[in-house]
Parts: C-alpha cells; structure tokens; sequence
C-alpha cells in the first residue's frame, strides 16, 4: 500500500497511463455520436502521451522537477486536437505541483496537482464547454481535495476519485444534448479516465499487457510543426521578409511569466504572425520580421536560444512565383478523401489536388486553403465529399488571394467523382460549376460498415457488431453480414432511373469477395451495369455509388 509516491513511482504512473490509452485508443476513437468507428479523440490523446513519455524517457534525472518537466515539455510539445491540447494542460497543472516536490507525494498534494491540472485546463479554453473532458477532470479533482484528508492510502485515494470519474462521464450526456441523443459518453472524458486508471494500475501492481505502441506522426525533428497554418502564401507584395522560430530554453532565473508575455509584445511591435507560448522552463516562438536580429536579442534577455531558424520569405516569394507564373492554368480540381483507391480514381480523373480527409479526420478551412493555393490554376473546383466539410471549404474561400474557389457541394466520394468527370477545360468556369452541381442530383450514394455499440436509431435495435448500411442521412439497412446489409441497402436506395451500380471496397474486403458480391447483385439487377473499384478506405467495408 502506498501512503506516498516517489519520482520513480510517478514516472511509472505515466508510462502506464500511455500504455492503457494506448491500448484503448480505438475504443475511445469509436465514441463519436454516431455508431460507426470513425473518431480521433483517442489517437489524439494517445499521440499527446506518446510525446510526453519520449520526453520522459530522455530524462536522465529522476528528480521530481526534472521529471515533471520533462512531462510537461513533451505534452506540450506533441498536443495534436482539442482533446490533446487540453490532456496537455492537465499534465501541466499537475505537474506545476508534484514538480515542487524534493522526496514524496501524498495524496492531500496530488489532489491539489489534480485542482490545478482544472484550472490550467479550464484556462487554455475561451469557452470551457461542460459535458466534456473538462466536467470529468474538474468533478474528479473538487472530489479528489474533500477525500485525501480520509484517503492517505494511494490506492483506496485513486479507487474513490476513478468512482467519481465516472459519474462525470455518466453526467456528460446530461450537459450535452448531442451526446444524449446518440447515448455515449464524451470521449476525451474516456481518455482521460483510462489514463487515471493506468495510474491506479501501477500502484496495485496490475499488469498492463502489450507496450505503447510507436506512431510515426510526420512531424520533424525541430517539432515546430508544419507552420502552414501561419506562413502567408500569399505570392503578392508581404510586409514581412524573414520567418523566425526558435525555443528559449534554459530560462535565467530572473526571468518571470510577465516577461515572456513582454516579449510578446515586444515581438508583435515588430512583426506579426507571432506566437509566445510556454512557462518558465521553455518557451516556443514564431514571429514573421523584418528585424530577426532584434527578435533573437530580445529572447537571449530571457535564456538560451535552441533551434533558431530564419527564412527569408521574400526569396522564397519570388521562386515561387515564378514557378507558378510559368506554369499557370485557367482551372483546376482539389478533392477530400481517405483511401489509396479512391485517391486514385480522382488521380485519373485529372483531379489536381488531394487532401487526406473525411469522416474519420475533417480538414480545416485554413488546411483546404493551402492544399488551393498549391494549385497553379485561377479557378478551383473543391470537392468537399462530406456534409461535414462543405461548410469549411466554404470559409476557405476567405482564406485564399488571387484565386477563385468554387466549393461544388458534394457529400459523399461518389457524388466528387461524378462532378470531377463533368470538368470540361473547352468550357467556362462557370458553366463547369454549374454542369457540376448539376450531376450530383444523379447520384445516391451509400455505405456499409459496423456498429461499435448498442443503440436504438431510424427505428433499427442495432447491437455491437452488426453491419449497417447508411445513406448520407440515417440507417437504412442491417443484418450480421457484409454482403446482405449490401443488398439489403441497395434495395432501399435503388430507384428505376438507376442504370449503374458500383461498389468501391475498403480495405478490410478481398478483391474476390468483391467481385462474387457484384455478380450476384448483377443477378438481382440485370438491367443495371454492376461494377466494382478498390477504394482502399478504412472503416468502411463498402461504398455505393447509384447512377
């Protein structure tokens, strides 16, 4: 039994956090409000994690605040989502406490880590939104401080505060009405939970079976990112000729949180574009400049500079414009969607950009925007293929100069396929648009995947594991196999005008299986052309496109 926890113990207790997060990733990733596995929250709180151990685990030191630190620096360094982010501020409060530790722990102090992992969180959120993984962390922490005067042993302490956990996720229903009405609780308050509970394992020696698993996240050393988000890609005149990052580590111990926020000031009396984020153990700093030598000084008056990178942006101007000039076209095509195969298809369809995107992974306006602006063309056609990202290529259109987005309102892949063939380059933008819209009305499009719960919906019993098939709307067909749910679905959705059927199947379907289900609704429809394409998406076994 454990009455105190040292550096050790508290190093254990966040690598098996990771190891139960990641463990339970795609459990937290399947509660979306809709009963198909297509959410991130889990990979996201996951990859937070992961970067906090990497961080952790170069650690050489074992002292309370070098470990914390480390924690910190690495959560912070690999936040990837809202939920991510948040998880991140948790981490930092907590270890903002248990950090100023020289020996042990005891749980009257790490509830209070715990009260201020609330406060850090609530506070990196304009809008704290209750019903989410901050309802779970604040319920958990204002129980943790009234129960560890009583509960001086860890485990009986994490057993009380795990059971208060989850009547907060039970309550996120409540303070969430679309979390209600598709009967789950909210998935970062999963995460968190899972994480609290790998805490718990460690002190009761429960072993965790399998290992945090290695996730290649594209990002690179410097772990600045991809500033895309920032760099203006603008071709015309910019204000500002130099681009400079670089952390401030090491920080004097003169320097204080007022002085970082001074050197924000002082950036932005500069430049713009900046970003001045971090404490007093490392700081992250972007700023577009004329004066990246003024920007750099002012920084060396806070600590040590690590990874400065300068570039000069006006050079990088002038190649890309005259890169762009030489190639320039009248209109081009940019398409959202997930899966090598149907990638592909809108590759031969002379489709000029892809963005990796879909239910499983909205992009943002800012992200379709750059994925436009790479295309040399003057007009743009944007296939968003999901009712959930046409709203956001419509905001992309603010985002972006000396170009013309025109967001053709597709909701599904099958819908972009049959805009991009009607692209015809003889023709106006205009009437291509147009022609475009116009060709959605001739396609319905479906798909076929499986239930990660049990729920009632569209007037179906749906249990865990039964194939559904949906529209762009409800469910309209189930059963306890892929090729029935199928039929089943094209039966609901087929009308006489449809002349064409095809399937494009993911990447959990053999081509043979494929093709044997295609002659057999061949069979059943043997005025219709049956046709079948490798999409290579996740989640779904099949997507149907009628003609």
């Amino acid at each position: 039994m454990h009455k105190t926890i040292n550096s050790t113990e508290f190093r254990k207790m966040i690598l098996v956090g990771a190891k139960q997060l990641e463990l339970n990733r795609a459990k937290v990733d399947a509660l979306n409000v809709f009963p198909v596995p297509d959410g991130d929250t889990g990979t996201n709180m996951s990859l937070t994690m992961q970067s906090a151990v990497r961080e952790l685990t170069a650690c050489q030191s074992n002292g309370f605040s070098e470990v914390c630190n480390s924690i910190s620096k690495g959560a912070l360094k690999g936040a990837r989502g809202n939920s991510g982010v948040i998880l991140s501020q948790i981490l930092k409060g907590i270890c903002s406490v248990v950090g100023k530790c020289e020996k042990e722990v005891d749980t009257k102090t790490f509830a209070k880590a715990m009260e201020a992992g609330t406060k850090v969180a609530y506070g990196a959120v304009a809008v704290p939104k209750e019903g989410t993984i901050l309802t779970v962390i604040r319920m958990m922490s204002e129980h943790a401080v009234k129960v560890a005067g009583k509960k001086k042993v860890f485990e009986e302490f994490f057993a009380d505060v795990i059971a208060e956990g989850e009547k907060a996720l039970a309550l996120t229903p409540q303070l969430l009405p679309v979390l209600k009405k598709a009967g789950v609780v909210d998935s970062g308050g999963v995460g968190l939970m899972t994480i609290i509970k790998g805490f718990a394992s460690e002190l009761t020696g429960e072993e965790v079976v399998d290992s945090v698993m290695e996730v290649d996240t594209g990002a690179s050393e410097s772990d600045f990112g991809d500033n895309s988000s920032i760099i203006n890609m603008d071709l015309g005149e910019i204000e500002y000729a130099y681009c400079t990052e670089f952390f401030i580590i090491n920080l004097k111990k003169s320097t204080t949180l007022s002085a970082i926020d001074r050197l924000r000031e002082r950036l932005l009396a500069i430049g713009d574009s900046v970003i001045c984020i971090g404490d007093l153990e490392l700081v992250k700093v972007h700023v577009h400049t004329n004066q990246p030598g003024k920007a750099l000084t002012y920084a060396l008056e806070l600590g040590e500079l690590d990874r400065p990178k300068i570039e000069n942006m006006l050079e990088q101007n002038r190649q890309m414009k005259a890169k762009m000039e030489a190639e320039k076209k009248e209109m081009g095509m940019l398409a959202i969607c997930t899966g090598a195969g149907l990638s592909d298809i809108f590759r031969d369809l002379s489709v000029d950009g892809i963005i990796e995107g879909g239910q499983t992974m909205n992009p943002s306006a800012n992200d379709i925007a750059q994925a436009a602006q790479k295309i040399n063309a003057e007009h743009i056609f944007v296939f968003p293929n999901n009712k959930n990202i046409i709203l956001a290529a419509e905001q992309a259109k603010n985002l972006v100069e000396n170009k013309n987005l025109h967001v053709i309102p597709t909701k599904n892949v099958p819908q972009g396929f049959a805009a991009a063939l009607e692209f015809n380059p003889e023709v106006s933008a205009e009437e291509n648009k147009t022609n475009m819209i116009h060709a959605l009305d001739n396609v319905k499009a479906g798909q076929v995947t499986y239930a990660v719960r049990n729920t009632s919906l569209n007037g179906f019993s749906i249990k865990e594991g039964d194939i559904i098939g949906l529209d762009d709307k409800k469910v309209l067909a189930k059963s306890q196999s892929v090729d029935e749910t199928v039929i089943k679905l094209i039966a609901k959705m087929k009308e006489e005008s449809h002349q064409m059927i095809t399937l494009y199947y993911g990447d959990e379907v053999k081509e043979e299986e494929a093709a044997a289900l295609c002659e057999t609704i061949a069979e059943k429809y043997p005025d219709c052309d049956v046709d079948f394409h490798n999409g290579g998406q996740s989640v779904y076994y099949y997507v149907l496109s009628l003609e």
